[in-house]
């Protein structure tokens, strides 16, 4: 199947063509046909397998042909992250830049002044967080009832950041007659039970089991010491082709520490975390994206959302404390088909072990353990004649040499002592001797006594 086939614009099929893609992934093949038909969607797959493009691309055919009021949008896209709200209004500049439509981003960290004058303008697309939104709402500074498209994206993590409060005040502002599209890479249970209010008559698409990682992603356990993590780490790093990767840590005093780390090891490293000021967590990434930072230590606020072409690696420095962001985490590379390596370092001892094991029962199989690593200094790769012949020469040559050593020893000593002899004849026997040894006789010899007489 290709792009034409979906039926999308000559307009959207060259924005496409522009960004390099041929062909849809599974995802947009199953999702873009019903989204064009105004039918609500539940969508379930697995990070990285292009679930953005399959609302983005339908969305942008059905808006071209209207135009937005001031302050009421027409569409309204809800991300749980800055980062994720970004990347979608990434994707809608690149598919929508030959039709005539509007967007707004939604964040928190901006300028509220800046994103009322961009609303008071009109705009065809709203993305945003639930926060910044329901802060402007309750302001007057926007309208939600000509919304005609709503999409959650990411709805499991929506949970996970105990966002469905604020999803269920939205929902209630938007009309009741809307189609209702609902992304997530996970199913849990509540999220289906939002979904059977939230959405009618749906068609169901998945292309994967719910929280399974991607077959293109070659993942690696590491059992190492706690105390050795962040050599163990640099091991891994030397022993790999690293291109660029993220590496995970679940605290965010521990990011600083770590970059502070590598950076003396001599890595291009960049930390990210909700620390961060807005401005200057878009300047990092855009710096990772360019090529100018190897190294990106984040938090799991850089998890979702963030798609940079090529990701080679994904460290997680620490076993997340929650399965389904093992999923997330490694999805940010093997994307599009391309083959990417997550390593996971775990200690040997405390939580780590029941966090691996949750994993493990998530995604229904064992963990790959990594023989090399572990805390352990990586050998030199040799071939296996060479290692032979060493392993032989070793155990031949060294005990001969002690040996040696000590013949040579007891050849150097002079023998100083006699030796021993049972001839009685060579042996000169005291006179008046009574205690003799061995075949010597006993008595008085020759030499008789007066007083026995003659």
């Amino acid at each position: 199947m290709s792009f034409e086939d979906l039926g999308l614009s000559p307009e959207i099929l060259k924005a496409i063509s522009e960004c390099g893609y041929t062909e849809p992934t599974p995802i947009q093949a199953k999702a873009i046909p019903p989204i064009l038909m105004t039918r609500d969607v539940l969508g379930l797959a697995q990070t990285g397998t292009g679930k953005t493009a399959s609302f983005i691309l339908p969305m942008i055919e059905v808006l071209a042909g209207g135009q937005a009021k001031a302050r009421m949008p027409r569409s309204l896209v809800l991300a749980p992250t800055r980062e994720l709200a970004a990347q979608v209004a990434d994707n809608f500049d690149q598919y929508g830049k030959y039709l005539k439509l509007n967007k707004a981003l939604l964040v928190g960290g901006e300028s509220v002044m800046e994103q009322k004058k961009v609303l008071d303008k009109g705009v065809d697309v709203l993305i945003a967080t639930p926060g910044r939104l329901l802060d402007l709402f309750e302001r007057g500074s926007i309208l939600l009832n000509d919304i005609k498209i709503l999409v959650i994206d990411e709805a499991d993590r929506m949970l996970d950041m105990g966002f469905i409060p604020d999803i269920e005040k939205i929902i209630a502002m938007v009309p009741p007659l809307r189609q209702t599209l609902l992304f997530s890479a996970t199913m849990p249970k509540e999220i289906k039970g939002l979904a059977d209010k939230l959405l009618s008559n749906p068609k169901e698409v998945s292309v994967a089991p719910p929280a399974s990682p991607a077959e293109t992603v070659r993942q690696s356990l590491v059992w190492t010491p706690k105390n050795r993590k962040r050599d163990t780490l640099n091991e891994i790093i030397k022993q790999e082709d690293v291109k660029n990767a993220f590496v995970f840590c679940n605290r965010k005093r521990d990011i600083d520490g770590l970059a502070e780390w590598l950076t003396k090891k001599g890595y291009s490293v960049a930390p990210l975390h909700g620390d961060m000021p807005q401005t200057k967590r878009y300047e990092t990434l855009e710096r990772f994206k360019a090529g100018k930072v190897t190294l990106l230590i984040c938090s799991d606020v850089a998890a979702r959302g963030l798609d940079v072409a090529g990701m080679s690696h994904v460290f997680n420095y620490d076993v997340p404390m929650h399965a389904d962001d093992y999923i997330h985490r490694i999805g940010r590379t093997g994307r599009a088909g391309m083959k990417g390596t997550a390593f996971t370092l775990a200690a040997t001892g405390g939580d780590d072990i029941k966090f691996v094991k949750s994993i493990e029962y998530l995604i229904k199989k064992p963990l790959p353990v990594e023989k090399l690593g572990a805390g352990k200094q990586a050998p030199q790769k040799q071939a296996p004649q060479k290692q032979a012949a060493q392993k032989q020469d070793t155990q031949q040559k060294k005990p001969p040499q002690k040996q040696e050593r000590r013949v040579s020893e007891k050849k150097a000593q002079p023998e100083t002592q006699p030796k021993k002899s049972r001839d009685v004849s060579q042996k000169s026997v005291p006179k008046n001797q009574d205690k003799v040894q061995g075949d010597d006789v006993a008595g008085f010899g020759d030499e008789v006594p007066d007083f026995f007489g003659r």
